[in-house]
């Protein structure tokens, strides 16, 4: 039975069986001693993004020291409110932050990603997999971790970075190359022409640095629609 320690681009955390190719964690340990989770989503404000294997190193899930999440790519880390680690990932970490200091980064971006004033629906319970819809181990209560700015740019303005998630009918879209990709837990599928959005998904603060040139890493499923 796979853990509920998945995160999807709203931030939240379920239990499926694709792992992803990337891990994390959010500053420590918050699961309980049975490997599953009360109401806690966060142990502290350093929500990190990390390589799924680093040298020799090996860690239980959800052991004593913290607990371990797992992301499709990068890029739903950045979308989840996630940045570079500086541990493993040191010079991603450096051209990341671009010379900010990590705690300013981190307590600005905490605010964007729990801000309870936006007035923002809850996501969609049910995300697609292919022709699996694995909405049957969701959370569905909104947690502050769902909240977003309410105002987003219309991505056929052509305002929005490569790297950028947003939601368009309940359904999370990667942009890349001029066009959306369609997320699920096992890769990106359906592309579609860019339009407008019913919110950004990624926060303010990261979306200015996808814009200042940072390349965050892809799901090998989203290469087939690269544009020479």
């Amino acid at each position: 039975m796979p853990l509920q320690n998945r995160v999807d681009p709203w931030g939240e955390l379920h239990a499926v069986a694709a792992r992803g190719t990337m891990m994390g964690n959010r500053g420590g340990k918050f699961h309980r001693h049975d490997q599953t989770l009360g109401k806690r989503r966060w142990a502290s404000q350093h929500w990190i993004c990390c390589e799924l294997h680093y040298k020799n190193a090996h860690h239980e899930a959800m052991g004593q020291g913290y607990t371990s999440l797992f992301f499709l790519d990068e890029v739903t880390a950045l979308a989840a409110g996630h940045r570079p680690c500086f541990y493993c990932r040191r010079q991603d970490a450096k051209d990341f932050l671009g010379g900010e200091k990590v705690e300013s980064f981190d307590r600005r971006v905490h605010v964007e990603r729990t801000e309870p004033s936006s007035g923002l629906r809850p996501p969609s319970p049910i995300l697609r997999t292919g022709e699996v819809e694995c909405g049957e181990a969701f959370n569905l209560s909104p947690s502050p971790v769902a909240q977003r700015w309410e105002k987003v740019p219309k991505a056929d303005e052509g305002s929005l970075p490569d790297g950028c998630m947003l939601e368009i009918d309940g359904e999370a879209y990667a942009v890349k190359s001029g066009q959306l990709l369609h997320w699920t837990f096992t890769g990106y599928y359906s592309p579609v022409p860019m339009q407008s959005a019913s919110r950004l998904l990624t926060p303010p603060s990261i979306i200015a640095i996808l814009a200042r040139g940072y390349k965050p890493r892809w799901h090998p499923s989203a290469q087939q629609w690269d544009k020479s």
